[in-house]
C-alpha cells in the first residue's frame, strides 16, 4: 500500500503543473466510457449553447464566455463535458478514472453551484431565475434514475450542493 501512495505522490508532483493546462479531448472522448452521460449531455441545452447565438453574438466575447467558453483556447463552440469537468487529457485514461481520488488530483473537476453561477447569474440578459438544485436535476447524468440501472451509478456522484445559511 505504501508503494502505491509513493507512486501516486510522484505522479501528482509530476503532473501538478501540467494538469492545470490540460488539453481538451472533446466530448466524443467521454462517450466510450460514459454513454449515458454523453446522451444526457447531447439532449441538454449545453450541447447546443453556441447555436442559440445570433451571428453578432457569435463574435461578442460577453456571449461567448458562457455559450462557448472554450472556443478561443480549444475551438469548441458549445458547453461540453470538459467545460464543467476540466480538460480530460490527464484524467481520461481508464486506469485513472477508476481511481476517483487520482482523477481529481490530475484535473477532474466536480462542478459546484459557484462554477455554474459563473454563467447562470443575474447578469445574463435572457436567463430566468436560477435554482441550482432543480437545474442540477435537469442535467443529471450520474444517477441510477437517469440510467435506469438500480443500485448503480453511471458516473461518480457530484458533491452535495452547498447549503444556504
Amino acid at each position: 500500500m505504501r508503494a502505491r501512495g509513493s507512486c501516486l505522490l510522484l505522479l501528482v508532483l509530476a503532473l501538478s503543473g501540467a494538469a492545470g493546462a490540460a488539453d481538451f479531448l472533446g466530448p466524443e472522448s467521454c462517450k466510450g466510457c460514459h454513454p449515458a452521460a454523453y446522451e444526457a449531455w447531447m439532449q441538454s441545452k449545453h450541447a447546443r449553447a453556441g447555436d442559440s447565438l445570433s451571428d453578432a453574438q457569435k463574435t461578442d466575447a460577453r456571449c461567448l464566455s458562457c455559450h462557448a467558453p472554450d472556443q478561443g483556447s480549444q475551438g469548441v463552440s458549445h458547453v461540453t463535458c470538459e467545460t464543467c469537468h476540466g480538460g480530460g487529457q490527464y484524467y481520461s485514461p481508464a486506469y485513472v478514472m477508476k481511481d476517483a481520488e487520482l482523477a481529481r488530483l490530475v484535473g477532474l473537476v466536480d462542478p459546484s453551484e459557484k462554477s455554474c453561477r459563473g454563467c447562470h447569474d443575474a447578469s445574463s440578459p435572457s436567463l430566468k431565475p436560477f435554482d441550482f438544485v432543480e437545474s442540477l436535476k435537469a442535467i443529471d447524468h450520474w444517477s441510477a434514475e437517469r440510467t435506469g440501472k438500480k443500485g448503480t451509478r453511471a458516473e461518480a456522484p457530484p458533491p452535495e450542493p452547498a447549503k444556504k445559511k
